[in-house]
């Protein structure tokens, strides 16, 4: 999760792209320039140990966009498959304060 909280922050698609699972990465990735994020948190693990086939990952990221800071609170759904984690899809949890310019 981490590492793919990087790649958003680097703009770095082809990492994004390796580490998404085939069959439900999306055409195009959505990366935002104008998007600066600076900050992650997160808040629960499930599963996701080197035994475990599936793992599910809840944080918050925070970001800035045109000078307003936005919260992404999310929990991500995570397969293991000949060793490699990829990232499956997500739950976007709705809030007050939670906006989602796009999805690390």
């Amino acid at each position: 999760m981490r590492s793919r909280y990087t790649a958003f922050a680097l703009g770095n698609e082809a990492y994004l792209r390796s580490t998404w699972h085939p069959s439900s990465c999306p055409d195009d990735i959505h990366l935002s320039p104008g998007v600066k994020w600076i900050g992650l948190q997160v808040k629960r693990t499930e599963r996701g140990s080197a035994k475990d086939r599936t793992g599910i990952v809840e944080f918050v990221a925070r970001s800035k966009r045109g000078g307003r800071a936005h919260r992404l609170h999310e929990t991500s759904r995570f397969v293991r498959e000949n060793g490699r984690w990829f990232y499956l899809g997500a739950e976007v949890k709705a809030g007050p304060d939670t906006d989602a310019p796009e999805t690390p």
